[in-house]
């Protein structure tokens, strides 16, 4: 209950700084040249690498995405239970958002590494489309692509990194895959 918790904080703090208007500092206060000035904006963000979704609601749930990414890479199950949990909480503000319901909880309900992959493959679906649809405000979302992933009938997968770090194989494969697309 605890985790719940925290995690309902955490998205709600990333959909205040989502819903903020301008993050700008005042003229006098800025300070150009100094790297900490750029660390602060970036902090600000509500997703990581400096991607801002046009979608504020979509903007607040996808960095609990790319942690459960993050999670299927490194083929912790724990961890990606507990983002699927976060992604579940904010999907519930998604119009539309039953199908992401049902595959977040398969995620957060399973103990088989697998079984998260595949249920992973459709969420990565439901993602890119709801992506395509709300744009991009600042940065560059990757949509990445492996052809063996779900038996050879391949699979996408979304990331704010060119490099290839594959959530299906882990570090089995960890490179295997492409860019197909870049949502800017």
């Amino acid at each position: 209950m605890k985790t719940v918790r925290n995690l309902a904080f955490t998205i709600a703090t990333v959909t205040l700084f989502a819903a903020c208007g301008n993050t700008q500092k005042p003229a006098e206060e800025s300070h150009d040249g100094h790297d900490h000035a750029k660390e602060s904006a970036a902090g600000t963000t509500a997703t990581a690498g400096g991607v801002s979704l046009k979608d504020d609601r979509l903007n607040a749930v996808y960095p609990h995405y790319l942690k459960l990414s993050t999670a299927l890479i490194a083929g912790d199950v724990a961890e990606a239970k507990v983002a699927a949990q976060a992604v579940e909480l904010g999907a519930k503000e998604l119009g539309n958002g039953a199908a992401l319901l049902a595959l977040t909880s398969k995620i957060s309900n399973a103990s088989d590494l697998e079984v998260q992959r595949t249920a992973f493959a459709a969420l990565s679906a439901d993602f890119i489309e709801r992506v395509k649809a709300s744009g991009v405000n600042s940065g560059e979302i990757y949509v990445e692509y492996c052809p063996m992933a779900m038996n050879d009938k391949g699979a996408s997968w979304l990331s704010n990194d060119k490099d290839i770090k594959n959530p299906y194989y882990g570090a089995s494969m960890l490179t295997c895959g492409e860019v197909k697309e870049t949502i800017k």
